[in-house]
């Protein structure tokens, strides 16, 4: 007989809450079928909030062919670290030393993520002389210098190579070369990448994916003037979604200091003051802003000490969510529809159809993933509880309100038991 989950509950979704009992059929991992409660649940969810599962469009799970970076995460690690923070699902990026920028390339890489616990979509790599690959991915570009070698070094390379992928879905990493190396030799890692950077390169992204015909997203914003830019954009029609991540939203210019420094370094740099910081958040929360993405980017402690950039933030992300519900008034329909039913409809068009109807509803024939957070429940992150492989988290020592207490996957059943 196949086996059933039964989840019971206040179930959360982009449009409502709703009291109810959904079965998941735990051969398949879909959900069978929606209902009113019955009395029995399998998993304990008094008073708990029954999410959609969270997905994350911007991981850094850095395992590839050649595993020369494998020992700062893997795919399995960065997926035991998503379970941790409640991210049932998520998009990997592809600046690896092996990137995956043609066929070849990115089904080998596919091979390595099947040893994720937790479905995983692969961004096809856009690097100079690269073509598109002959099945339908998403892509994503890095128009000034980041982590890797996978990066354009003026607007005129990157056009011609833009100009091949017409009507594809495009992701930028928004920081204007030509501004970076003005100010490279300045003292600090933010003076190097300051805002007009990212603002400037936004708006070439923007023009890019108006005249290429693209399905555009800018990738971890991080400046109130960039996002104007991306919210005026969709406003005359150009198809354009946006991320922000959680350490631009959590940290700000003030915080940063010379204990502190090394660790909160990452591309893009913190440039936010404290009251553009809260407009961002406001603009996360009234939709302007489409999704809370991570830009997850494992390095060991002996690296960050040796000034490479990036910040790890899988474990945390479901912590962090309950800090915007309890801190800046987010409602439970404001999360759902940035942490599971906007990223379900990105990845969507690239799922294989093991995975149903997909991610980002609680639907018969989505997949039965679903986050259960305790909002009530307080959590002070250690680096003891971690489960990305690099072991530390900027958020070291900070109390959020609430935390995981379960992470279902196809029907698969993930305790927080601490």
């Amino acid at each position: 007989m196949t086996g059933h989950l039964t989840l019971e509950g206040k179930f959360i979704t982009h449009e409502k809450e709703f009291d109810g009992r959904v079965l998941i059929n735990q051969t398949t991992g879909l959900i069978e079928s929606i209902g009113p409660k019955q009395g029995s649940s399998d998993v304990e969810t008094g008073g708990r909030l029954i999410f959609d599962g969270f997905g994350d469009l911007h991981v850094h799970a850095r395992e590839d062919a050649s595993q020369s970076q494998s020992y700062k995460e893997t795919f399995r690690t960065a997926s035991e670290a998503a379970i941790h923070g409640g991210v049932t699902f998520f998009a990997d990026m592809p600046n690896n030393p092996v990137a995956p920028t043609n066929d070849e390339r990115y089904r080998e890489k596919q091979k390595l993520a099947d040893s994720s616990l937790v479905p995983v979509v692969l961004y096809a790599g856009i690097g100079p002389k690269t073509r598109p690959l002959s099945f339908p991915a998403p892509y994503k570009v890095f128009m000034g210098p980041s982590i890797g070698d996978l990066f354009f070094v003026s607007q005129k390379e990157l056009e011609e190579v833009i100009a091949e992928y017409r009507g594809q879905n495009v992701s930028f990493h928004s920081e204007d070369p030509g501004i970076l190396k003005i100010h490279e030799k300045e003292a600090t890692h933010e003076l190097r990448r300051p805002p007009e950077a990212e603002i400037r390169a936004i708006e070439f992204a923007l023009d890019l994916i108006e005249k290429y015909d693209l399905q555009g997203k800018i990738c971890h914003a991080s400046t109130l003037l960039g996002i104007q830019r991306v919210i005026a954009a969709k406003k005359r029609g150009v198809r354009v979604t946006c991320e922000i991540t959680p350490h631009h939203l959590y940290f700000d210019t003030t915080m940063i200091n010379d204990a502190n420094r090394v660790w909160l370094q990452m591309n893009p740099a913190l440039r936010t003051s404290p009251a553009d910081r809260t407009e961002l958040i406001a603009l996360l929360r009234n939709g302007s802003i489409d999704y809370l993405a991570t830009d997850h980017a494992p390095h060991t402690k002996e690296e960050k000490l040796k000034g490479i950039s990036g910040v790890p933030h899988l474990d945390t992300y479901g912590p962090f969510v309950t800090w915007l519900m309890k801190q800046h008034n987010f409602t439970p329909q404001d999360i759902a529809r940035v942490c599971s039913y906007n990223p379900g409809n990105f990845v969507k068009p690239y799922l294989p159809k093991t995975y149903g109807k997909g991610f980002g509803k609680i639907e018969e024939g989505y997949y039965g993933s679903f986050t259960i957070l305790n909002p009530d429940q307080p959590i002070t992150i250690q680096e003891k509880d971690l489960k990305t492989k690099c072991g530390w988290s900027p958020f070291e020592g900070t109390t959020f309100p609430g935390r995981v207490t379960h992470t279902v996957v196809g029907g698969k059943v993930y305790t927080d038991t601490r």
